[in-house]
């Protein structure tokens, strides 16, 4: 079974995969969050941090970039191969309103002539050296859509189609649709990926015995909220109480009442490492301490339902307003998690 960490805009940066990937990996793909491409200039501070070999150094990883344009494309493609990637993945998945609004995305499966001019175009003109694999929704308002579009990613030597069985419309509510994704499974001339809401033993256990022919998912929010989570799928880890997962929302932990089980000291140890290790990479990327502060209480919104009363302590973390005060907090978090 093959593991892939979604892309998450803003979190999964080059910091916290490699964070992730040193304590609690190897995932077999890395994603590296959607670059959107520019025509007057190339990529900026952040794409090159993102990308950079050395920052990915041991991690199979993967760009994505997000555009509507084959030109520009192509000629990100072309960079990206620059840098010695040979494969790169193309975002007709995210339904965020300021990216579906100008035609990318998600919101690009609204025009399925033009995305399959746009497919037949990146296919002739990017470097054949380099793989493209998709990440795409079911449709913009129903899951009618799908077998056009199914249709069109056919005619295409795909890497892999990665499938979220949700309409662009649906964002993140309601349940995957496994019916669709059926039809995924079942017609697609492309290697399948599932990717839709697995954070726990039970939903993985749900989806493979009814999807037994699966052999790779993309998980995001999943593992976000539980680092340890490709461990408990491999059967290395023992899961953990399912009422902390679902199949709904989003998995954070005001949406989940922050329900866990105690870790054992083997996890608390590696957890806490890997959160020391975010604090000293993000401090000495971002230097200004309120930028850390933002980015790790944005980590502990998935994370936090690890721990019982998860809840109850991130409305205490969010009230810290100096670094300072979080990580007094933290360790408090840590100490009383030591006691059990």
């Amino acid at each position: 079974m093959r593991f892939y960490l979604a892309p998450l805009e803003g979190i999964t940066t080059y910091v916290y995969r490699r964070a992730l990937h040193r304590f609690f990996g190897p995932m077999d793909k890395y994603f590296i969050p959607f670059i959107v491409p520019h025509v007057k200039r190339s990529f900026n501070t952040r794409e090159k941090n993102d990308l950079s070999p050395e920052h990915n150094e041991g991690m199979y990883a993967v760009p994505q970039i997000l555009t509507c344009d084959g030109e520009d494309f192509v000629r990100t493609a072309d960079a990206m191969a620059q840098m010695g990637y040979r494969e790169i993945n193309l975002n007709l998945g995210c339904p965020s309103k300021t990216v579906t609004s100008k035609g990318r995305g998600a919101g690009f499966l609204a025009r399925p002539d033009e995305l399959d001019q746009f497919l037949e175009y990146i296919f002739r003109h990017t470097d054949p050296s380099v793989r493209i694999s998709v990440k795409t929704r079911t449709g913009t308002v129903s899951h009618e859509e799908f077998p056009r579009l199914l249709e069109i990613y056919n005619r295409y030597p795909l890497e892999e189609l990665i499938v979220h069985p949700r309409v662009m419309q649906a964002f993140y509510k309601g349940s995957p649709d496994w019916d669709v994704f059926e039809t995924a499974m079942e017609d697609s001339r492309n290697p399948v990926c599932y990717n839709g809401d697995i954070r726990t033993v039970g939903d993985w256990s749900r989806l493979t015995a009814r999807f037994p022919a699966v052999d790779r998912v993309m998980m995001g929010r999943g593992v976000i909220a539980d680092p340890f989570l490709t461990e408990r799928l491999r059967g290395r880890l023992p899961g953990r109480a399912e009422e902390t997962g679902g199949t709904e929302g989003t998995g954070r932990a005001e949406e989940t009442g922050g329900a866990g089980r105690s870790l054992s000291r083997e996890e608390l140890d590696r957890l806490r490492a890997f959160h020391c290790q975010l604090v000293d990479d993000y401090s000495r990327e971002m230097q200004e301490d309120n930028n850390v502060l933002f980015k790790m209480k944005e980590i502990w919104s998935y994370m936090a339902v690890l721990f019982p009363g998860g809840e109850k302590w991130m409305k205490k973390l969010r009230k810290c307003k100096r670094l300072s005060e979080y990580e007094i907090c933290v360790e408090q978090l840590w100490e009383g998690a030591a006691r059990g």
